[in-house]
């Protein structure tokens, strides 16, 4: 007799995380030359599928005075891009989901 076959498989649960834009550092507020005018996405560096690693480069923002580039602080795939370029960004607004085993 055959052992009877076992029809449901098991995939490793993968999660996501949402990488938000970080809080603007505090001497922006207090001598504001740095963020003189709007702060926008100058440019993603990512794309839909792209692999990343811990502190890998997600996009460059422009702040009027200089450009920053910002970093995710989780490794993954990137699975969602939640802004374009051009587009202002507020603190703690979403930027990138990734998906992590």
């Amino acid at each position: 007799m055959q052992a009877p076959i076992n029809l449901f498989l098991t995939f490793p649960l993968m999660s996501t995380v949402t990488i938000h834009m970080p809080k603007y550092p505090e001497c922006w507020e207090s001598c504001g030359s740095c963020a003189s005018g709007n702060v926008f996405i100058l440019e993603i560096l990512v794309k839909l599928g792209d692999i990343l690693q811990f502190d890998e480069n997600i996009l460059t923002l422009e702040t009027g005075k200089v450009a920053l580039d910002i970093p995710t602080p989780h490794a993954g795939r990137v699975v969602a891009i939640h802004v374009t370029e051009g587009d202002t960004v507020d603190a703690g607004a979403p930027l990138v989901t990734l998906e992590s085993a």
